[in-house]
């Protein structure tokens, strides 16, 4: 599984791609063909100084790729509740191939 964890708008700390790299071990208890995956993390609205952190995630698989994307004021919540959206599009595209 090949991990890209890119940062836009700021310098992420080690603490923090520790959290989403540990986290993003999980994925392959859901699907076992996982090709790759691309991890995003955001400062939004930087013009207005909001700066609402956003983790994006795309996950690759043979004939499918998933995308979920999730805000919030921190980076480890919006990466973990978008982690939990993509497991749950793993766990429905599954349900869906097997019926």
């Amino acid at each position: 599984m090949n991990v890209q964890i890119q940062t836009v708008h700021f310098d992420a700390d080690a603490k923090l791609l520790e959290h989403v790299s540990r986290k993003l071990d999980k994925l392959r208890t859901f699907h076992d063909n996982i090709i790759g995956v691309d991890v995003y993390l955001k400062l939004d609205n930087i013009v207005h100084n909001i700066k609402d952190k956003v983790a994006e995630i795309k996950v690759y698989v043979p004939k499918h790729s998933f995308f979920v994307k999730h805000q919030s004021k921190g980076f480890e919540e919006s990466f973990d509740r978008a982690l939990d959206a993509m497991i749950n599009r793993i766990k429905r595209q599954k349900e869906k191939a097997m019926a």
